[in-house]
């Protein structure tokens, strides 16, 4: 590495240090990056030196965006009375990848993780009683989507809790995500927790 030029030194090293990414690969993106025309090299320069510049939080849902709302908030063809709660933008992604889904999101930017010091005062939760609280859109169904692991599963309890205890919210339907067997997944290798929740969301044929 030391025989190679300083800037292209660091963008190796650089690239190593993203998630995924391994030495061989990342020798092969700074080598590609070389190789690439100097305008389009200078354009995703660009893009990149105003990345953290000109993306924000979206003031309703916490999305990222480039406006003070986002364009899944500005919709009028959603469907805002069904309300997603998710970790992180990349599981509003996941839902954004095909049709199944018309509603709004809530993005927390995190879970409840008290091992890592994180409290729901770390993440976008207070900021969803509130929402919810206000209730503009008329939100009938909240949807906790946050990850069948112990901190999201404890993330959902805690938001469940919250939104229960307010005063204006019992026409409100708290709903959590089914979880249990994948499609085309043998039943012998299936772990307790996941035939124990395809036991529990089963509905009739």
């Amino acid at each position: 590495m030391n025989t190679l030029p300083k800037n292209l030194r660091y963008a190796i090293e650089f690239f190593e240090g993203l998630p995924g990414i391994g030495p061989k690969t990342a020798k092969r993106l700074g080598f590609y990056l070389l190789r690439l025309p100097e305008r389009s090299l200078e354009e995703f320069a660009q893009n990149l030196n105003h990345l953290k510049k000109t993306t924000k939080y979206c003031k309703i849902c916490y999305n990222l965006t480039e406006d003070e709302v986002c364009a899944i908030c500005t919709d009028e063809s959603r469907n805002k009375k069904t309300l997603v709660v998710v970790e992180d933008v990349l599981d509003l992604l996941t839902f954004e990848s095909g049709t199944m889904f018309d509603g709004v999101y809530h993005v927390l930017h995190g879970r409840i993780d008290p091992l890592n010091y994180i409290g729901p005062d770390d993440i976008f939760i207070p900021q969803l009683i509130k929402r919810v609280k206000k209730n503009e859109d008329g939100v009938e169904e909240i949807i906790i989507a946050t990850n069948p692991n112990t901190e999201g599963e404890a993330t959902a309890m805690y938001i469940k809790s919250q939104i229960e205890d307010l005063n204006n919210t019992p026409s409100i339907m708290v709903t959590r995500l089914a979880y249990g067997l994948p499609i085309g997944g043998d039943l012998e290798y299936a772990d307790y927790m996941t035939l124990k929740r395809a036991i529990e969301g089963r509905k009739q044929m």
